[in-house]
């Protein structure tokens, strides 16, 4: 596997779609509202301006007479930060001031991992139904089940109304104890006490659709994507004995994430090339990140599955293929985004998430606001990507999911139009 790549400042692009309630984060981020990174503190370019004494003067009198002829009164604390995000957002979709719970949550899920009991949960009129409870963590192996319902953590009554205290009672240190009194379906409540765990967010799936091909699915990008692909790779070649033949990467429906991330798996994919380059008003915010030589399955035919789901980091990780000539996109146009957002913490554990470049595609386009045409464009309904098969059960992925038998199809084109290229050729030896 290559080193990551770095780029000076941790930067992110994310217009994420989707919410799905997890012990990492009581919300997820919606399309366009929020970005997913880490980033280190950055300063205004050289020359900046201080404001001007009539503007700061005029602000001034306006919370002033809100403060004093509102119909109710203000909190001085609340109206300055409505002020300063009112601000920010008036900017552009993507840049917010993120309070210091949310920007806690944002560093969580950015790292692919969190302190909890590993449990997905929707809140509910009585409690907390539990989704689903993540293999080998704390709440499967202490007893709990899909179904059951969480009434109380640590004495706190929990239900949809205070969702988001209750995910914070269900986090904490690693090692820490936390009570929990849950109902099932059938019998009295009970407590049960548990130890909270590092629990892994996995970004990525796979699984071999027929003997030479394999099915990679990718669903945000976080610090931990490039080691999971890398990780899935191996075994599918494993299992694959005589090589892969050909492989589909699917970036359906996935918002994005670290930039860092898709350029990293990018780079994987590469043997050289632009994966994307950035320009903006800071020296950080410009950049030009190249592939370095080496490659996981060099020659494999490669076919990218998008839709109108896929967008920001997702979409540098398609196009970087695509235009280095390594992979054929199939689906449908992309989200299009094209800027990039930087996590600036502030003093008091608060964060501004600011958009501080705008990204382009290895040829030099920006495809914000315009997305990304694949080669095979797919049209009709668009049903959502199917689950992957279990482990014990012949693969089917293929025949449930339509958008992935095209794709397989496609390669299969592709692998056959090679062997054929290469037995045309004189110089090919076997």
């Amino acid at each position: 596997m290559k080193s990551p790549l770095t780029v000076g400042l941790a930067l992110c692009v994310g217009a994420v779609a989707g919410s799905l309630l997890t012990l990492s984060s009581g919300v997820w981020a919606d399309r366009g509202s929020a970005s997913r990174t880490v980033a280190v503190e950055t300063h205004a370019p050289s020359g900046s301006a201080a404001l001007p004494w009539p503007d700061s003067r005029w602000l001034a009198e306006v919370l002033q007479r809100v403060r004093e002829n509102y119909v109710d009164g203000v909190d001085d604390h609340r109206l300055m930060r409505q002020a300063a995000r009112g601000m920010v957002e008036s900017l552009d979709e993507h840049s917010t001031v993120l309070d210091a719970r949310d920007y806690a949550q944002l560093l969580a899920n950015t790292s692919g991992a969190y302190a909890g009991i590993g449990v997905e949960v929707a809140g509910v009129a009585g409690g907390l139904r539990l989704l689903r409870c993540l293999p080998g963590a704390a709440a499967q192996r202490g007893g709990l089940q899909a179904g059951d319902l969480l009434l109380r953590i640590d004495g706190l009554a929990v239900s949809a109304a205070n969702l988001d205290a209750a995910l914070d009672a269900l986090r904490g240190p690693v090692g820490s104890p936390v009570r929990l009194l849950v109902l099932r379906q059938t019998g009295a409540p009970r407590e049960y006490t548990l130890r909270r765990t590092a629990v892994a967010l996995p970004s990525v799936a796979a699984e071999t659709l027929s003997p030479g091909y394999a099915y990679l699915r990718i669903s945000e990008f976080t610090h931990a994507t490039a080691g999971e692909v890398s990780t899935a790779l191996a075994r599918l070649r494993a299992d694959s004995g005589a090589g892969l033949r050909g492989l589909i990467i699917d970036l359906r429906d996935n918002p994005g994430g670290v930039l860092e991330a898709a350029s990293a798996v990018a780079d994987e994919f590469l043997d050289q090339g632009t994966i994307v380059s950035a320009d903006g008003r800071a020296s950080d915010a410009r950049f030009n990140i190249q592939a370095t030589p080496g490659e996981l399955i060099p020659g494999t035919p490669i076919a990218v599955l998008v839709n109108g789901g896929s967008a920001s980091a997702a979409e540098i990780l398609a196009a970087a293929l695509r235009q280095n000539g390594r992979a054929t996109l199939v689906g449908r146009k992309t989200y299009g985004k094209g800027t990039v957002q930087t996590i600036i913490p502030l003093s008091d554990g608060e964060a501004l998430k600011l958009t501080t470049s705008r990204y382009y595609t290895p040829t030099g386009a920006s495809i914000n606001g315009v997305g990304i045409v694949p080669d095979v464009v797919l049209s009709g309904a668009e049903a959502p990507p199917a689950a992957l098969d279990a482990l014990d059960r012949q693969p089917t992925l293929a025949t449930r999911d339509a958008e992935v038998g095209v794709a397989l199809t496609t390669l299969r084109g592709a692998h056959y139009a090679r062997r054929g290229a290469r037995r045309a050729d004189p110089t090919t030896r076997w």
